[in-house]
């Protein structure tokens, strides 16, 4: 190691080369079969993707309209315990658009968690609206619903049937929750919370397909969900996302809204609302059919993977592998690490002898409060979330690595 990488680590209680050891452990095989360095998680096409696809262009239906995006959708529902799937572009234009069909108008609130992906404060900001900033809590990674709670109990009070913020006197319009990694948060809880205050709950479920909250499929709890399925997901289309709701008529909004608002006719182009290009193409839900198939295989897999990582870090000094709490069932889409002790020097300099040692590791994101453009958005204590930022390094996840250290 560099003197920098031995400067920061020589005062931790975490052994790196312990550590390096344990994750070579589980990815050795695939840095033997691969033999170029280890992704933080790679798609997986073994099924009848190709198929597909070129079935796809042979219809020349490769746009939104295509006999996949109806098929991708049915199946997508039917996976997430819901009525209804409206397949999307992308995991950010789903989100977008859940925001929208609830209410959330500019100049609004939306409590959304501090620790997540920039998707989640983004899509507050396309509806004209305000991300506030909550914490989140260890056990889940997720949305701490005892400091929302209290949070709320300080800063709002019920206006006129509507949720305000007593210190900026704006409206708080929804919750918006995210699923760190896979994990489920409580969603009981929250939903208690949202029922209290009158506000909608809004699951950012974007990494989690294939997780559960007491046996049912995350997305489907608040009035709306969202879900990504970008390449690094554990189903990818390329690029896509999709809507989750239980209501046919917000079903309904959302594929009017994501489809220009055009209203149906033989010929004429006419739309009549302000809406957005945002379904999904054909092609791209071809490739998301063929992933579907394989799901149960993805989640065996990454399940084998965690536990795998889990094992190898039992005698790891000053570091542990994030586990499941008892009500949730993870898809393990990122197999998190935790430091011992917060320390930024000393997280990046693991960071670094990974990316020196041919292995991806990634810390979790940086707090949303921390990023230039939201830097005077309203916000929580959020000490848990800047302790969490400063602990946390995700493991190469592909779903390949499982079967390589398997065999």
């Amino acid at each position: 190691m560099c003197d920098g990488v031995t400067m920061h680590l020589a005062n931790s209680t975490f052994d790196p080369e312990a550590a390096f050891a344990a994750i070579e452990r589980v990815v050795g095989a695939t840095r033997t079969h691969s033999g170029r360095p280890v992704q933080l998680h790679e798609p997986l096409f073994e099924g009848k993707e190709r198929d597909y696809v070129i079935d796809a262009i042979d219809s020349t239906f490769v746009s939104s309209v295509g006999e996949y995006v109806n098929r991708f959708e049915r199946e997508i529902a039917a996976i997430c315990d819901v009525e209804h799937a409206v397949v999307t572009v992308n995991g950010t234009a789903a989100l977008h658009m859940c925001l929208f069909l609830v209410g959330v108008k500019p100049g609004d609130e939306v409590l959304v968690p501090a620790l997540t992906f920039i998707a989640t404060a983004n899509a507050v900001a396309y509806c004209g609206a305000v991300p506030h900033f909550c914490d989140v809590t260890e056990r889940t990674l997720g949305l701490a619903p005892e400091k929302l709670e209290a949070h709320l109990d300080r800063v709002a009070e019920r206006v006129g049937g509507e949720c305000r913020n007593r210190l900026t006197g704006r409206r708080i319009a929804a919750v918006m929750p995210m699923h760190t990694f896979g994990h489920p948060v409580e969603l009981d809880e929250l939903r208690e919370i949202c029922d209290r205050w009158g506000l909608p709950l809004v699951e950012d479920a974007a990494e989690g397909l294939g997780s559960r909250y007491k046996g049912r499929h995350v997305g489907g709890f608040g009035r709306v969900g969202g879900l990504s399925f970008n390449g690094n997901k554990i189903v990818t289309t390329g690029g896509g996302g999709a809507i989750l709701t239980n209501d046919p008529d917000l079903a309904r909004r959302a594929k009017h809204l994501t489809t220009t608002a055009k209203r149906a006719h033989a010929w004429e182009f006419n739309h009549d609302e302000l809406a957005w290009n945002y379904r999904m193409p054909n092609l791209n839900a071809a490739l998301g059919c063929a992933q579907l198939e394989q799901l149960p295989t993805f989640l065996a897999a990454k399940r084998r993977l965690a536990d795998a990582y889990v094992e190898a870090f039992e005698a790891v000094p000053g570091a542990r592998v994030f586990r499941d709490q008892p009500f949730a069932e993870s898809n393990h889409w990122l197999v998190a690490m935790l430091l011992d002790e917060p320390g930024v020097p000393v997280r990046d300099a693991f960071l670094r002898l990974g990316h020196d040692r041919g292995v991806s590791l990634r810390p979790a994101w940086a707090a949303m409060h921390r990023q230039p453009m939201y830097l005077d958005c309203p916000r929580d204590d959020l000490s848990v979330t800047e302790d969490l930022e400063a602990r946390i390094i995700n493991l190469p996840s592909s779903v390949f690595i499982a079967r390589d250290h398997d065999a």
